[in-house]
């Protein structure tokens, strides 16, 4: 029986237990002084590169809501595959709540939209759960399965509830492709607060303007689903490392037969989890949903699998899960906003910031690695030496292009839980 299974009935402890090859812990101070760094070196790009929307209230505004569905998908993953199931299907959970948000929103208005795609998104979770779980079918199967089947489903619901002519749907605007117009959810401003870093912000002084322009976008028309998505990342931490009941979940991770064996309920867990992670897979595509006030068909756009990444990316905790998130949500934001003069300016982001990891792993020893590292980055700098723009083609493709990039060069940091996606069967250990 593993050490950490044993101690079911003892408090959690605030630290846990270091396992095997992880790195130490950041300690909070350490986190803020890279934060800090991060927004200095975007500062230095924005100077260099004459580009003001890097640092843009709009803009960080705009990388705040594409962040949140790919965040919640992320965070959807993570529920699932901390219990040992691999989730591939949150793409698929994402169309169903955002047909069902859309189906009822124009009807009820968006925060019934809202419930309505969480109960969506359970229903796509319910099926992996009993594919997986009960029946045993292998993960990335029915994962895939469950992309197709809701893809076919909710193309086939909106031509028969949205494109029949006659119907209610499409005398107020609806078609096959998408529902009509649901009411607006509205947002929030914080007073004071916003006006104030909005003023800082025009004083245009280096590094301190820029921080406020950042800022502001936490403070500014707000929407409220942002706000919900927040608390849920913080109530996910809560429940997963500070419970009982999330160490039994994680258990179910790591070592069901061991859990199974001090009576806790495999089964039950991970069908928890998964429709857990299905609910929030879901809220992401109501948002999507609300924030343009209606279904469209196609409009998930592979965020489920972004938030796949980003939960991989985050070494399947729920704080690297928001960093991935922000961070594509940057880029993509760059990318609609700014076009191919602002997507150029990354490429000197990202080249210092290669280059800083380089020698970060040169001094860890680890040449090989910090000799990739270097090379990549010389090779961006080039790159942004050599020209003043970039391609249509490719300003399109920057987020699933830095997605590869990340995933690539944190690979070896990341530690999955050790029994994911491996069958599992009741007695079997016994």
């Amino acid at each position: 029986m593993s050490t950490e299974i044993s101690t079911r009935s003892e408090p959690v402890k605030p630290t846990g237990k270091v396992e095997r090859g992880a790195r130490r812990k950041l300690s909070y101070p350490m986190i803020l002084l890279i934060i800090a760094g991060a927004l200095l070196l975007l500062s230095l790009v924005r100077v260099v590169t004459d580009t003001g929307s890097l640092t843009d209230t709009r803009q960080w505004a705009s990388a705040l809501g594409l962040a949140v569905p790919i965040g919640l998908a992320g965070l959807g993953g993570l529920w699932a595959e901390r219990a040992g199931v691999i989730n591939i299907g949150l793409e698929g959970m994402m169309m169903l709540g955002l047909f069902a948000a859309g189906w009822i929103g124009w009807q009820y208005g968006p925060w019934a939209a809202v419930l309505a795609g969480v109960i969506g998104g359970v229903l796509g979770g319910l099926v992996h759960a009993v594919a997986t779980v009960t029946f045993g079918v292998d993960h990335i199967v029915s994962g895939v399965a469950i992309n197709i089947l809701a893809l076919g489903v909710v193309q086939f619901l909106a031509k028969l509830w949205f494109g029949q002519e006659g119907s209610a749907a499409a005398e107020a605007g609806g078609n096959d492709k998408q529902s009509p117009r649901m009411d607006e959810l509205g947002d929030f401003t914080v007073p004071l607060l916003s006006d104030w870093l909005a003023t800082v912000r025009g004083w245009d002084i280096f590094f301190v303007s820029d921080v406020a322009g950042v800022a502001g976008a936490a403070v500014t028309n707000v929407s409220w689903l942002v706000l919900i998505a927040v608390l849920l990342f913080v109530g996910t931490y809560v429940v997963l490392w500070r419970t009982g009941f999330g160490l039994r979940l994680r258990s179910c991770g790591e070592n069901p037969t061991a859990t199974e064996s001090l009576g806790v309920n495999v089964y039950l867990y991970k069908y928890m989890a998964l429709l857990v992670s299905g609910g929030l897979a879901g809220l992401g595509g109501a948002y999507l949903a609300v924030f343009v006030r209606m279904y469209q068909d196609g409009q998930t756009g592979g965020r489920g699998y972004l938030g796949l990444a980003t939960m991989i990316f985050g070494n399947w905790r729920p704080g690297g899960v928001a960093m991935g998130a922000g961070l594509f949500g940057f880029v993509d934001a760059l990318q609609i906003r700014g076009g191919g003069t602002v997507v150029h300016a990354l490429l000197l982001l990202f080249a210092i910031g290669l280059a800083g990891y380089a020698i970060y792993q040169f001094f860890r020893n680890k040449r090989a690695s910090a000799a990739i590292t270097g090379l990549l980055a010389v090779a961006l700098f080039a790159w942004f030496s050599s020209t003043e723009t970039m391609p249509l083609e490719l300003v399109s493709a920057s987020p699933y292009i830095t997605t590869l990039v990340v995933l690539a060069l944190f690979s070896q940091r990341l530690r999955a839980p050790k029994a994911i996606g491996k069958p599992y069967r009741r007695g079997e250990g016994t």
